[in-house]
């Protein structure tokens, strides 16, 4: 009986407090972090998808390094929704957080619920995207437009000068799919002929229809450059079914997208590092609640996976 009351008591305090809060993972250390500045001493982590194990990855690193440094970390899920991002921030500032880390759905649409973060004296580290606009302690990210450009040459190679080959991009407004199509288009639009652009949202299911669509206007194509392997992978599933042979290059270096380039079903994908990423943001969100000084900028190196 004493359990049954606590999991109502639990529940209505959900019900008060909303879903948002509710749906926040919180880690809790065994210590408290120092603290020198204002606010909980707790970080709040807010990702902009858990349904893509890139960021998942991103975010597992944070937990790990959170729980073993004795840090309080609430990560919560945007969903690829830059509305509800908004909200989700605005709910981690709510909650005092000292040090606001985000990962942005769309780069200009959270600048404002980023501001309002600053302005209540809350560190702020981007990681993976930038956030427009918005002047952050510490920005941590691979180098995206390298990194395209890196896999743009090599598509290149593969399938000669001259080719015609499509571009799959991100979701539009993110800082990924700003740089990554930019590293595309310095080496891709003087070496290939680049007959479409889409947006597939950084979304296996609809890389698939994408390229379906794709093939279906221009069977001619010989390349592909999509902004994250999640994408690549599903335009791979639609050129195997259309029996073509198109070389296909994606970004992140994901599990299955790594398997696929040594069982030769995609020709490369670009490594990052989004564990690494993930512990770096909560050690340098440490440093700031110690208050300490951060580098504005800190790169992740990128490289080139192949068979």
């Amino acid at each position: 009986m004493k359990i049954k009351k606590i999991a109502g008591l639990v529940a209505g305090v959900c019900m008060l407090l909303g879903v948002a809060g509710c749906n926040a993972i919180t880690i809790d250390g065994e210590g408290d972090a120092a603290q020198s500045g204002g606010g909980s001493g707790a970080v709040g982590f807010s990702v902009s998808t858990l349904n893509n194990p890139f960021f998942v990855s991103l975010a597992d690193g944070a937990k790990a390094k959170a729980e073993d440094a004795g840090v309080k970390l609430v990560v919560v899920d945007a969903s690829d929704d830059a509305a509800k991002q908004t909200s989700d921030i605005e709910d981690l500032i709510s909650r005092n957080v000292s040090v606001l880390i985000v990962n942005p759905v769309d780069s200009d649409a959270v600048a404002p619920a980023v501001q309002n973060a600053v302005s209540k004296g809350i560190k702020v580290i981007s990681v993976d995207r930038v956030v427009n606009g918005v002047e952050v302690d510490c920005q941590i990210a691979s180098d995206n437009v390298a990194g395209a450009r890196m896999a743009t040459e090599y598509l290149i190679e593969q399938i000669g000068e001259g080719s015609k080959a499509a571009e799959i991009e991100g979701v539009p407004g993110a800082s990924a799919t700003i740089d990554r199509g930019a590293g595309f288009h310095e080496a891709a639009d003087t070496a290939l002929e680049v007959v479409t652009s889409q947006s597939a949202n950084f979304n296996r299911a609809e890389g698939l229809t994408v390229m379906e669509n794709i093939l279906q206007s221009d069977s001619a194509i010989r390349g592909v450059f999509a902004h994250n392997d999640e994408m690549a992978l599903g335009a791979v599933e639609a050129i195997a079914a259309s029996g073509k042979d198109i070389r296909v290059v994606g970004f992140d270096a994901t599990d299955d997208a790594v398997a696929a380039v040594k069982a030769g079903k995609m020709a490369a994908t670009v490594a990052q590092k989004p564990e690494l990423m993930g512990e770096t943001a909560v050690e340098t969100a440490m440093k700031l609640i110690a208050g300490d000084e951060v580098e504005k900028s800190l790169p992740v190196e990128v490289e080139l996976i192949t068979k």
